[in-house]
């Protein structure tokens, strides 16, 4: 993935993100604030999270444990399976953030070497993401907290999407100037 195609699909993700508050606003309490325990949305983003980490982990070089891969392989399939039976509550959340992590591999690796001006915008997007996704795969009940707080006043759901939509326009900008 290039740097202008990392920029421009996280400029695109932005402000969709960002204007599902933007338009819904209140309306959206009800779904958003359910998300955090649901049993779908656990299945489908930690799902992808494990299916994601699993292939990563077939393709270790000798330098990263490669040897080890299958017995890898095996545990970790195991811990992600068990997380389903086990640990159940916000699973949901923990999907997410590991979903976020493995997505800012990616997008980091885009802009590895690049010019430091290029990647500002999209870089330190990332790095904000990296540390919301530790604060929430650590502490998922941080979400829900969160979403009791931005649905407390009417203002907030939009003012919370017009900063994500902002922010992608902006990456959007970006983008299209590399």
């Amino acid at each position: 993935m290039t740097l202008f195609q990392a920029t421009l699909f996280t400029g695109i993700f932005l402000i969709a993100f960002g204007a599902h508050f933007l338009w819904h606003g209140m309306r959206s309490a009800k779904s958003v604030q359910a998300f955090p325990r649901s049993r779908i949305a656990a299945y489908i983003l930690l799902g992808t999270a494990a299916a994601w980490f699993l292939y990563k982990v077939t393709q270790l070089g000798p330098a990263d444990f490669g040897q080890y891969k299958n017995i890898l392989f095996a545990v970790f399939l195991v811990v992600a399976l068990g997380s389903f039976i086990y640990v159940p509550d916000f699973l949901a959340v923990r999907g997410l953030a590991a979903l976020i992590l493995l997505t800012a591999g990616a997008l980091l690796n885009a802009a590895y070497m690049e010019l430091p001006t290029t990647r500002l915008f999209l870089v330190s997007f990332v790095y904000l993401a990296i540390i919301a996704a530790l604060i929430l795969g650590s502490n998922p009940y941080k979400l829900r907290d969160f979403f009791e707080w931005l649905y407390r006043k009417e203002t907030r759901p939009r003012i919370f999407g017009g900063i994500f939509a902002a922010y992608g326009l902006l990456l959007l900008g970006v983008a299209l100037t590399y």
